[in-house]
């Protein structure tokens, strides 16, 4: 199971159909504390995270995970802007396998899930 978190519902549920169609398992959640709270989220292989989230950051999140002992490979996906890379820079290395800028092209994305999920 892939897990989505992101704020903007309509690309949740883009985000649902291309991941279907790639014959991943995927499932949405509006925020990283929804994440947290939620049982599904433990048994995820991969996730692909907002990096501005309400509440607590996707960088916040990843922090979380990693002081947890979780190992849960991630793609970060933003619409923030981010000139002198410092954003991508520390979500490489709190262990991000990538970070994909909005509108970002499917093919990245698949290409970096299938470098993280073995299907």
């Amino acid at each position: 199971m892939i897990a989505v978190v992101d704020d903007e519902a309509a690309l949740c549920e883009a985000l649902e159909s291309l991941l279907r169609s790639a014959g991943f398992s995927p499932m949405t959640f509006p925020s990283a504390e929804a994440f947290l709270a939620s049982e599904h989220g433990k048994g995820a292989g991969c996730l692909i995270l907002d990096v501005r989230l309400p509440g607590m950051s996707g960088l916040e999140l990843q922090q979380h995970l990693a002081n947890s002992g979780s190992q849960i490979p991630i793609v970060f996906i933003t619409a923030q802007e981010d000139g002198d890379g410092q954003l991508q820079a520390q979500a490489l290395r709190g262990g991000a396998l990538a970070c994909l800028r909005k509108p970002f092209d499917d093919e990245d994305l698949l290409r970096a899930l299938e470098s993280a999920v073995p299907q």
